[in-house]
């Protein structure tokens, strides 16, 4: 026997799943593991659809900009890095630096075949020297 039963509300309204909401312990997670896990790995330590998380970034800000201030974290401290390896010399940290922050490319000097970036190098390593 079938009864019928009339709708309130309108369609979507009270039914389906209700939104997952991360807590204060799993935001400073998000924020801990960000500099090291991309969100799909993010997604399957909290036990959740990568999809689902993307949701979580959308409806919790705190979440987004935990996740943000966690990467910009790491990428800081590795940048930091680079470059007081490419203030104190190394040379491979400096092409790189400048390469990556710079515009720098490889030009290569057709008589001799050396790069054209020594120079610039050596005067930047000059300017940050002296500032100690």
């Amino acid at each position: 026997m079938w009864v019928n039963v009339a709708k309130i509300g309108r369609q979507g309204d009270g039914g389906g799943r209700k939104p997952i909401v991360l807590t204060e312990k799993q935001i400073i997670e998000v924020e801990a593991l960000a500099g090291y896990l991309n969100m799909q790995q993010i997604s399957d330590y909290l036990g959740i659809d990568d999809d689902t998380f993307k949701n979580i970034r959308k409806r919790q800000v705190e979440v987004d900009s935990s996740y943000k201030k966690g990467r910009a974290k790491a990428i800081g401290g590795v940048g930091g890095n680079l470059l007081m390896k490419a203030i104190n010399g190394d040379t491979t940290s400096q092409i790189f630096y400048l390469k990556t922050q710079a515009g720098w490319k490889d030009c290569s000097n057709e008589v001799n075949n050396k790069p054209e970036e020594t120079k610039p190098i050596t005067i930047i390593n000059k300017l940050y020297k002296s500032e100690d």
